[in-house]
């Protein structure tokens, strides 16, 4: 068999493309879904680590600190297959969800952190003494400059996130990329391995070219 018939067999991704399908929109909400917790939870991290009693804070600081060490395979392994001994069995999607959540969350909570403290002190002090309340200073004044800062890096997150979607096939749930190696046991041939990274190329790609564009156009504005 030649390269062709090998890698890009065009009858065998005929025939696997449905599946592959099914588990591309599997892979899009899982990825999608973590992203939301993620993005919640790290704004969560974020504030405590920066505002919340001191205590508080050097648990947030150790939080991320874990989370940002810790393998994602090995958080994915202990949450599926550890957390059943204690009482708490999670289908493999929340699995899969809470294992991406939790680790993006940390870094998502640290460029955001990065994002505040580049905020003018002045402004908040300005704030301050015009009788802002912490709640108003904060979503009037803080996080829009904060996110607009933080949007080139939170979008590499997003498409870093979105890749580790994969690694949810090692608790048996049926994404992309397992679709894909059932396919290719079953045909004997790897063509449905190189569908499966046509679609994530065809996820990604866009994304890549959304943090190209809003870098360029923060660097117009910087130079204004």
């Amino acid at each position: 068999m030649g390269l062709i018939e090998t890698f890009f067999n065009s009858q065998i991704l005929a025939n696997s493309i449905e599946s592959l399908l099914n588990g591309f929109k599997l892979t899009i909400l899982l990825g999608f879904t973590s992203l939301l917790l993620a993005t919640l939870l790290g704004l969560v991290l974020v504030v405590i680590r920066l505002y919340a009693i001191r205590p508080m804070q050097y648990l947030a600081i150790v939080l991320i600190d874990l989370l940002r060490a810790i393998p994602l395979l090995v958080l994915l392994v202990i949450i599926y297959y550890a957390l059943p001994f204690i009482g708490l069995r999670l289908s493999p999607f929340w699995a899969a969800t809470t294992a991406l959540s939790l680790v993006a969350c940390a870094y998502i909570a640290e460029t955001l952190r990065a994002g505040i403290e580049a905020v003018p002190s002045g402004q908040i002090e300005a704030a301050k003494a015009l009788g802002f309340s912490w709640r108003r200073m904060m979503t009037d004044i803080v996080l829009p400059q904060a996110i607009s800062v933080t949007i080139p890096p939170g979008t590499g997150i997003a498409i870093s996130l979105i890749k580790d979607t994969a690694l949810a096939s090692v608790v048996a749930m049926p994404d992309l990329l397992k679709q894909a190696t059932q396919a290719q046991a079953y045909f004997a041939n790897p063509s449905p391995l190189i569908g499966a990274a046509l679609l994530y190329l065809a996820l990604l790609l866009p994304l890549v070219r959304v943090v190209s564009i809003i870098e360029a156009k923060q660097k117009r504005r910087g130079k204004r």
